[in-house]
């Protein structure tokens, strides 16, 4: 019973924290201003507690205990008269000398009970300190205009008595309280101009490094705190060897197709000068096969981050990727899920390039083809469905593997491609801060591929 009872507060305790953390703001400038206030106004309720409400607590009693010196005064000089008429002339002196409201004998009704306002704090001590000092008839009135009423019992009979409340507490304690409140509001106010001065080259950092990872390269300068700077210089270094790096292997990559080419084109040459016969043919075709292969390979090593990106109508692109593709003859539909025109910043050759290859195969496999075109405030999607045999889930991750050939179908000697169309996809997807994701058409039958883009 005991063990069960401490999974079941040890899961309630997991969940509370759960629940704290799903509440928590996510972005920096929203947990430093938590990291400013929390402890302002932990430090002001326990100042409010801890000093301000015994101090005043202790004054109140102080106050309420002189009040009640009076009042016994007044008392023994009532009880101490020959006559009511002699009494009523005592409390009509020491009224007008104390400053206070007395009727004897009273013809106000008895107050039945103590009454208070609920925001009243010093009140209670009030009420507490009064009975503690003199002997109370019914109730302590603290809410009739503003002023403490109650009945006191006398030789004569009973006394109404009202005091001025300003007698029994300290006079305007809310200034403090104010003042407090004022200066911790100021003060975090200035505290937050200084934090947002530090805070704001991390951001501008994390700006670069996400524009970066999108293929976009934005100004940035290293500033703020020596940490910061570091950190900008060593992102700075590291965009600058991976730009150099991109820059080495696409001259590397110009001089390798030039010397590929070149004698694939005299092979070409030299076949085409050849009587026509079954022999010369078949070299023809692996010479075009080869050239295929090598535009492919050279289109996957080349990669999509020397193209500058632009801002191009998302829908426009794929309607004339449809169009190039529907001139075979075969069936490419495209779906606009959202408004249009759609205005994007990409690489336009990098994503034509993509949509071309997810067509592609998709007309291969399947006799037609749909491209839907939907977009968030956070990411473009291009989605390419075909009623073809699609890729079994078990075999969807090696598909996008460079060069892989899932069956005969896909055999570049049989007229099928040379597995680099989803990596190349796969390859830019990521370039934009994306990613490719295969699945199967739910209208179709046949193969899904999610292009994912971060806007």
């Amino acid at each position: 019973m005991g063990r069960a009872a401490f999974l079941a507060g040890g899961e309630q305790l997991v969940w509370q924290v759960m629940s704290l953390k799903s509440i928590m703001p996510r972005g920096l400038y929203g947990r430093a201003a938590l990291i400013l206030i929390v402890p302002i106004v932990t430090i002001q309720l326990v100042v409010s507690v801890t000093f301000i409400q015994r101090h005043f607590e202790k004054v109140t009693k102080q106050l309420t205990a002189g009040v009640n010196s009076e009042l016994l005064l007044i008392l023994s000089e009532i009880d101490g008269a020959d006559s009511l008429k002699a009494a009523q002339a005592r409390l009509a002196g020491l009224s007008e000398a104390l400053k206070i409201t007395a009727e004897l004998p009273s013809t106000q009704p008895d107050i039945p009970e103590d009454r208070r306002e609920f925001y009243d704090l010093s009140g209670r001590v009030v009420i507490d300190t009064l009975r503690a000092g003199v002997p109370v008839s019914g109730g302590i009135d603290l809410v009739t205009q503003s002023d403490v009423n109650l009945h006191l019992p006398s030789r004569w009979g009973t006394m109404a008595l009202r005091f001025d409340r300003n007698r029994f507490s300290a006079s305007n304690p809310h200034q403090l309280l104010v003042l407090m409140i004022v200066a911790s509001v100021l003060l975090t106010i200035i505290a937050f101009l200084f934090l947002s001065n530090q805070l704001r080259p991390i951001k501008l950092l994390a700006e670069a490094a996400e524009a970066f990872g999108k293929g976009r390269v934005v100004p940035y300068r290293p500033r703020g705190a020596a940490e910061v700077r570091a950190a900008g210089t060593a992102f700075l270094d590291m965009r600058a060897r991976i730009e150099r790096q991109i820059e080495q292997r696409t001259l590397m990559l110009s001089g390798v197709s030039h010397d590929l080419r070149t004698p694939l084109t005299r092979l070409r040459l030299g076949l085409s000068l050849l009587p026509e016969d079954e022999d010369t043919a078949a070299l023809l075709e692996d010479v075009a096969a080869m050239e295929r292969l090598v535009d492919e390979f050279l289109s996957f090593a080349r990669g999509d981050a020397t193209e500058a990106s632009a801002e191009v109508d998302a829908a426009a692109l794929a309607r004339k990727v449809a169009e190039n593709a529907a001139r075979t003859g075969r069936e490419v539909a495209v779906v606009l899920d959202g408004a249009v025109p759609l205005m994007v910043r990409l690489r336009p050759q990098a994503i034509t390039r993509a949509l071309e290859n997810l067509v592609g195969n998709a007309l291969r496999h399947g006799k037609r083809a749909v491209v839907t075109v939907a977009a968030t405030e956070r990411t473009l999607r291009y989605v390419v469905e075909d009623d073809g045999p699609g890729i079994p889930a078990e075999r969807r991750e090696e598909a996008l593997a460079p060069f892989a050939r899932l069956d005969d179908a896909r055999d570049p000697n049989r007229g099928g491609g040379v597995g680099l169309g989803l990596a190349i996809a796969s390859d830019i997807a990521r370039s934009h801060g994306g990613s490719l994701r295969l699945g199967t058409s739910e209208s179709l039958g046949g193969l899904r591929v999610d292009l994912v883009l971060a806007r």
